[in-house]
């Protein structure tokens, strides 16, 4: 559990961190976009209210403390699940990202009543109008590797 904890924490604080030079020291709340890498890597604000893409947004304050609750309900299991099943180090890594990642837009939606995302990614013509976060990218990367490194057998 220590190994899930530390890369939850490390999470956590890298999203918090990054969100804080993006959004307030880039002073993208105010600016709304920002070439790096043009068309590869850009900063584009957008708050979210809903989960993954917007789906789901609402802007009522009980959509927002029904997604906080429900962050927290999957965090809780996850933590429960990793506690009773005691996995290799990789699922516990791939569950500390996963946690991390969403008490980092819980926190966002407690203190902007909406997740900040910002980084947006075009490739070969292909325009994409999503914008993301350091959060996202861990929890899709915890959940895949949760997929991937629990289930199996364990040996005697």
């Amino acid at each position: 559990m220590r190994r899930l904890w530390i890369t939850a924490a490390i999470t956590f604080v890298l999203d918090q961190v990054v969100k804080l030079i993006v959004v307030q020291g880039l002073d993208l709340a105010r600016v709304g976009a920002i070439d790096v890498i043009p068309p590869f890597l850009n900063l584009r604000m957008a708050w979210n209210r809903g989960i993954n893409f917007g789906l789901f947004a609402g802007d009522s304050d009980a959509a927002r403390w029904v997604l906080i609750a429900l962050a927290l309900v999957i965090s809780g299991w996850v933590l429960l699940w990793m506690r009773r099943e005691r996995p290799g180090p990789f699922a516990m890594v791939s569950a500390g990202l996963l946690v991390g990642g969403a008490m980092g837009n819980v926190v966002d939606r407690l203190i902007y009543g909406a997740v900040a995302d910002f980084l947006n990614m075009s490739c070969c013509g292909i325009e994409n109008p999503y914008a993301f976060n350091v959060a996202d990218i861990a929890i899709f990367a915890g959940a895949v590797g949760l997929v991937l490194f629990t289930g199996g057998k364990k040996t005697p």
